[in-house]
């Protein structure tokens, strides 16, 4: 990854937390280098159907085995830009030929329980396993912020229609190293840490515990986390369990410790890997 354009990328978003909507702005030579190493981008316009035709079309040209390599690879690497993108794969992969199909997805009222504010999305696209996000139509999308929180901390919209083809798009065009030897050890020291979970260790605990396992955040640890749970190498055993305090995991909350890994899933994407 060109340092520079990284560089002018997070500066436009970043210092020392979020900068404010208002406040981000990126000179425009700047922003044209930027663009010209694929770092940054034009506002995009697509309607909900253009985007999953778009995703059908990339999906055959990238194998199950580059997807996997890319998530190997990053672990030592810190190329979390690469680890985001087995998520979005498997999303895709669950992805149904259709047209936007209209439903309510929200609703706001006012003090007199009169409707204030409706919004939609798609029924087909929410229905999928862990709902997907479908707009009827993106106009002027900032794929800048999507492309940061890619790169800063591996993805934290997988789901959103959107995300899946950018994370795909770049997937497509990037050049993957193998796994080195560093990165199939660091792979199974957190194989390791999943299998000796206690069994009511809820996934805030297995976030802390792989602390010892991989360079990473808190942050990234919560994202490697969702990734495997999105593609059920961390399966609950069951959706029913209730949940501790107020959570923000989207694919892993169920999951506890005595569910350990998913065998099957893990010999679907690294089998290769792991004898």
């Amino acid at each position: 990854m060109d340092k520079k354009a990284k560089n002018i990328l997070f500066k436009t978003y970043w210092k020392n937390g979020w900068i404010d909507a208002p406040q981000r702005q990126t000179n425009p030579a700047d922003f044209e280098y930027a663009k010209s190493k694929s770092i940054m981008f034009d506002p995009l316009t697509i309607s909900h159907d253009q985007c999953l035709e778009n995703i059908f079309e990339i999906l055959p040209t990238i194998s199950m085995d580059k997807v996997a390599t890319a998530f190997l690879s990053s672990l030592s690497s810190r190329r979390l830009d690469w680890r985001s993108s087995l998520a979005s794969y498997f999303i895709a992969k669950r992805l149904v030929p259709h047209h936007y199909t209209q439903v309510v997805s929200g609703q706001s009222f006012g003090e007199n329980g009169e409707e204030t504010h409706i919004s939609h999305t798609c029924g087909i696209c929410r229905d999928l396993k862990y709902g997907i996000i479908g707009e009827k139509k993106y106009q002027n999308e900032d794929l800048n912020v999507l492309n940061f929180e890619r790169i800063k901390w591996g993805g934290v919209r997988h789901g959103q229609l959107i995300y899946t083809l950018l994370d795909l798009q770049q997937l497509q065009i990037a050049e993957i190293p193998e796994p080195t030897a560093e990165d199939i050890e660091i792979f199974k020291n957190i194989l390791d840490i999943i299998s000796t979970s206690q069994p009511t260790d809820y996934p805030g605990t297995l976030e802390k515990n792989l602390s010892t396992a991989i360079k990473s955040t808190k942050d990234e640890r919560k994202i490697l986390i969702e990734i495997l749970a999105c593609i059920d190498i961390l399966k609950p055993a069951s959706y029913e369990r209730p949940s501790r305090g107020k959570s923000d995991w989207t694919f892993v909350e169920y999951w506890r410790g005595e569910d350990k890994y998913n065998e099957e899933a893990l010999n679907t994407y690294f089998g290769k890997y792991m004898k």
